[in-house]
């Protein structure tokens, strides 16, 4: 994976909190009206070379920022300054006219065998700049730049740790139901710069990253899908291993929070029950021991102290919650109409989302860890898989709107209120971000 260096990050201090405030986006909250931004066209200098990567650069910057709903871009039709005067000398009062409330320029330039790209954004009402940053990296990386400053625009704006330098993996399908393909597949968070990592010779399901997202943990049915595994796939050898011959079908294999540990599930003699394997010893630790129950999903909290799980135990799949180091099942959680599958925490540690199946409709939810506030987010035909950005505000799942229709990637916000399906190449389901 290719570095981009900082050479300068520079930021204001001594902003009028109170005037500050008015840009601060509460996104948990329902209903909020999307922030008026003017995002200048970004300057080559007079370099052609540059000015399409300063072209390139700002279309992705201002379709990150839109896609999260948070967000809307004043008409450039508008624009009253270049990106050249943003950078040295914005006119606030003008840019006010336009009801803009803050404003980003950006400058492009040659630098060695690659380019260097400023950037400022600035709050309108206080006439001040709240960021900036000083770039420099390989020419063909400048898809990473765009996100990168579209990040800092989030976090500055929102409070939040943005999300658009991310990737999700997930499972590519193709070919009709009698023949179907499954293929491994990462890419950016946008869709951009995807890969294959599998050959779909072999059915593959439910991958999840490593905390650090340089490995990623999925089952694979072996050959002619008769031989289930958990496999390792590591991203920077690009080499797969098997997590050694253990007895039983395994299912929904997941990190711990520290990396050292997979927890998934394992069926055996009409039980299956929830176990640990260390991944430097292949120690497997049972964490679960109930007769007749159907242990899945589990999912460690942040802190790794505890772990959220579905089980039928108590008639029907429901979720549970149970400390990681402390022998029996836990406490159920989930008392609604319904079954429920697929729990996993929040990476903020404040919030459980979750599969929800009533009838013949499935739904999105969320869920606290001690069984309030439940919510749902989405609702449909077949949605199922829910996986969290890396800030915790958004949740991505696998969605069919139809029994005819294709299986597709959809995202939405933790109020429910900014739904937008991913786009792939073909099919895609069980993404992980």
């Amino acid at each position: 994976m290719k570095k981009v260096v900082f050479l300068t990050f520079l930021m204001v201090v001594g902003l009028i909190l109170p005037v500050q405030a008015e840009l601060r986006i509460d996104v948990t909250e329902g209903i909020f009206k999307p922030i008026p931004i003017a995002i200048t066209p970004f300057s080559g200098g007079g370099d052609a070379e540059m000015t399409k990567l300063a072209q390139d650069i700002t279309s992705v910057i201002v379709s990150d920022l839109e896609s999260c709903g948070l967000f809307k871009v004043v008409d450039p039709a508008a624009y009253i300054q270049s990106a050249n005067d943003v950078m040295t000398n914005p006119r606030f009062a003008d840019w006010r006219l336009l009801h803009a409330e803050a404003l980003v320029g950006g400058l492009i330039r040659r630098q060695g065998s690659g380019f260097q790209v400023d950037f400022r954004l600035f709050d309108i009402f206080t006439e001040s700049q709240l960021t900036g940053l000083s770039l420099n990296t390989e020419a063909n990386n400048w898809r990473r730049v765009a996100h990168k400053i579209a990040d800092e625009v989030y976090e500055k704006l929102t409070g939040d740790k943005g999300y658009f330098d991310t990737r999700i993996v997930y499972i590519h399908e193709s070919g009709t139901e009698m023949k179907r393909k499954y293929r491994l597949a990462i890419m950016d968070q946008d869709g951009e710069s995807h890969q294959f990592l599998s050959s779909g010779e072999s059915i593959v399901h439910t991958p999840r990253f490593s905390p650090d997202r340089t490995k990623i943990a999925y089952m694979n049915f072996g050959k002619n899908n008769k031989e289930p595994n958990l496999h390792i796939f590591d991203l920077q050898t690009g080499q797969t291993s098997s997590l050694g011959a253990v007895h039983g079908l395994k299912l929904t294999p997941r990190f711990s929070p520290d990396g050292n540990t997979v927890i998934l599930s394992i069926a055996e003699k009409g039980t299956t029950s929830l176990y640990t394997m260390d991944l430097a010893t292949k120690q497997m630790t049972k964490m679960t021991t109930s007769s007749g129950a159907i242990d899945v999903s589990p999912c460690y909290s942040p802190d790794g102290r505890q772990i959220v799980y579905s089980s039928d135990r108590g008639g029907k799949p429901q979720l549970y919650v149970k400390n990681a180091g402390d022998p029996g099942e836990g406490a159920r959680i989930s008392f609604g109409a319904g079954l429920y599958h697929n729990p996993v925490w929040s990476p903020r540690g404040d919030l459980i989302a979750f599969t929800k199946q009533k009838g013949g409709v499935f739904s999105i939810g969320v869920i606290r860890p001690d069984g309030s506030g439940e919510r749902l987010l989405d609702s449909g035909y077949l949605l199922e898989g829910p996986s969290w950005s890396p800030n915790g505000r958004e949740i991505i799942y696998t969605h069919q709107a139809s029994s005819r229709s294709k299986v597709a990637l959809t995202c939405v916000d933790i109020v429910g209120f900014n739904k937008r399906k991913i786009k792939v190449p073909g099919e895609g389901s069980y993404p992980t971000w």
